[in-house]
């Protein structure tokens, strides 16, 4: 980085990382209609799924759901509440949808003037799959903050945020890490 080029990485954003948010519980459980809908639209036709004699055979001896359906399940909201992202639409027409939605458990903003958001990827760790009946618990945390220079001689951050999903017993069912560029 040329002297001329100022850091985006202050101390303040070094700040953000480890920050948590609150401990979360999802509305509703991990029942069989959603996961009969959530399997019909990824397109998911695993038996393991739906087919309880097939799932008693398996080594996991129940139905399971796809791991990534409890952060799906995480975004849901209540009946009759309010939507957080029509209310970012309607605070700000030019909203993404994303990044300025204000949902239950949202970290604080990241304190840089750098505004365009992109994804940068996505990972998926797993440890346990959820059961019918399971409530879910989620908690975000800011996990890693990085800072590059792009092409243009101008620094971007890389803000990794991890989402930890627990059930009822407060087992680890997986954590997702999400990272994306501000420039």
């Amino acid at each position: 980085m040329t002297q001329e080029t100022q850091s985006a990485i202050t101390p303040e954003v070094k700040a953000m990382i480890g920050v948590t948010g609150d401990i979360v519980e999802s509305w509703g459980v991990v029942d069989a209609e959603y996961l009969r809908r959530f399997t019909q639209a990824v397109m998911d036709p695993d038996p393991r799924y739906w087919d309880e004699e097939f799932a008693k055979s398996t080594p996991y001896g129940e139905i399971i759901t796809p791991p990534i359906m409890v952060s799906y399940m995480a975004s849901r909201n209540p009946p009759n509440s309010e939507d957080p992202i029509t209310r970012a639409f309607e605070e700000d027409p030019m909203s993404d949808g994303i990044g300025r939605v204000e949902r239950l458990g949202s970290l604080p903003r990241v304190p840089t003037d750098l505004v365009r958001v992109l994804n940068a990827g996505n990972e998926l760790e797993i440890y346990k799959y959820p059961s019918i009946g399971d409530k879910i618990f989620f908690q975000n945390k800011y996990s890693d903050i990085r800072e590059r220079v792009g092409r243009d001689g101008k620094p971007f951050l890389i803000v990794t945020t991890e989402t930890t999903y627990r059930n009822q017993k407060e087992e680890v069912l997986c954590i997702t890490r999400a990272s994306s560029i501000r420039r």
